[in-house]
């Protein structure tokens, strides 16, 4: 059960006009709570979004650029106060804006990170120097540069390639002896005219860094931290991940992992605790990706706010009720009796799960070109406990070197019944999306 109260609200961050706005004011319905948007302004190809929130909040404030600024959430902060309004918080799930809503919060007195502590943790080159020094990576990263690209090409070695300040796997794709600089000019070029994506890139834009090859099982351990506590809520294990030459796709997790046992997750619980007290982060929601091999937990990054994708449902299904949004909230307001209902809900420090609970859930993408149709086929092993398909028939496809989602869906069963279930479900959910374009006889999900 969620606390009732009266009388206050929660500004939420949206970035033209989007980021998981309908799930987080369900979740502030849920708590009697009132839903403050401040959005930026949506892209052409959605005119009528500022309508649909205007339905969905108690208040909206549509600033008049596609990235919101300090001025824009200082400007909405003092209109709510003028209004009467209480705000007892600000959540974002966009990490372009996670610095503005530790902003927010150091103004209404919340307990958050501090805004150049999101900075400090955007900053993937930096980050990923200090932990090798600290012991907690087996990689170290240099800026690529021209130089440092044919020094790593003519190394022969396997290197990756991300921007210093990405988002969603954008531009970020392992090294090959045909990688060239034209390319990375050719991303480069193409997110300054991403009106989604470019403010996720930092002031100076998008520049790269080149780090050591992260062999391994690739898993995201979803963590809520309360005063200097860190719980594991849940941890995904990718089943299949898709890297091409311009980003990496992230096709399928379940939960709880089945490439690691008890022992490994422990362990893997252990280091997660370590690194976050070795960047004093004390307060927040986290999502950090990792990998595993030859009996070590090593870092791909940390993003200081919950997974995208279906993650957050994901560990709703999970628990039994909380997902992330939810778990993010509480840890905000600080209800009476949240840190043992958080404690309950998340791994022991020996890797044992909390529930019997399992889930599943595959992401689809799109292919360039204009669809014909979209439809979930109906000739599954088990129904998905939640559908998204977030592209239509009519729709057109742009050739991008950031992932471009076309549906995903869940599905939840009991964690005794994993060996039976979740092989046969990720053979068949493989096609659980029919996608056709027009231009193709007959197209399939990727």
């Amino acid at each position: 059960m969620h606390k009732q109260h009266t009388g206050g609200g929660i500004l939420l961050l949206s970035h033209v006009g989007f980021s998981f706005v309908e799930d987080l004011a369900e979740a502030l319905r849920a708590r009697g709570l009132k839903t403050f948007v401040l959005s930026s302004r949506p892209e052409p190809a959605h005119p009528g979004r500022l309508d649909d929130l205007r339905h969905l909040a108690d208040h909206l404030t549509a600033a008049p650029e596609h990235v919101l600024t300090h001025r824009d959430v200082e400007s909405c902060l003092a209109e709510l106060r003028e209004r009467g309004e209480s705000v007892l918080a600000c959540v974002t799930v966009w990490e372009g804006y996670r610095h503005l809503m530790a902003f927010a919060n150091e103004t209404l007195g919340v307990s958050d990170l501090g805004e150049k502590q999101i900075l400090g943790l955007r900053d993937k080159l930096a980050l990923r120097n200090r932990l090798f020094d600290a012991g907690l990576t087996r990689v170290r990263a240099a800026e690529l540069t021209p130089a440092s690209l044919a020094d790593r090409q003519r190394a022969e070695g396997r290197y990756f390639v991300k921007p210093v300040s990405g988002i969603a796997s954008y531009g970020a794709f392992p090294l090959t002896p045909r990688t060239t600089w034209v390319d990375i000019e050719r991303i480069t070029a193409e997110s300054r005219d991403d009106t989604v994506y470019a403010s996720a890139f930092g002031d100076d834009g998008l520049t790269f860094l080149v780090e050591d090859y992260l062999p391994g099982r690739e898993f995201s351990f979803e963590v809520v931290v309360t005063d200097g506590t860190a719980h594991v809520v849940a941890l995904h294990e990718k089943c299949e991940v898709t890297e091409t030459a311009g980003t990496v796709l992230e096709n399928a997790c379940t939960s709880p992992p089945v490439g690691v046992g008890e022992a490994e997750r422990a362990a893997g619980i252990g280091w997660v605790r370590g690194l976050l007290a070795e960047l004093d982060l004390n307060w927040g929601c986290f999502h950090i990706e990792a990998r595993y091999e030859d009996s070590r937990w090593d870092l791909i990054e940390v993003n200081p706010r919950v997974g995208g994708s279906l993650i957050s449902h994901s560990t709703r299904e999970l628990t039994g009720g909380a997902s992330l949004l939810d778990l993010w909230i509480d840890s905000l307001l600080g209800p009476e009796g949240f840190t043992e209902r958080l404690a309950a809900l998340s791994y022991t420090a020996d890797g044992a799960t909390p529930t019997q609970n399992a889930t599943f859930f595959r992401v689809f993408f799109a292919e360039k070109g204009r669809i014909a149709s979209v439809r979930v086929s109906e000739e599954l092993p088990l129904a998905p406990v939640v559908t998204h398909l977030l592209l239509k028939a009519g729709d057109t496809v742009e050739a991008t070197a950031r992932e471009v989602f076309l549906g995903q869906l869940l599905w939840s069963y009991p964690r005794g019944e994993a060996e039976r279930i979740l092989p046969e479900l990720a053979r068949a959910s493989a096609h659980a999306i029919d996608i056709q374009y027009e231009s193709q006889e007959r197209g399939g999900p990727r």
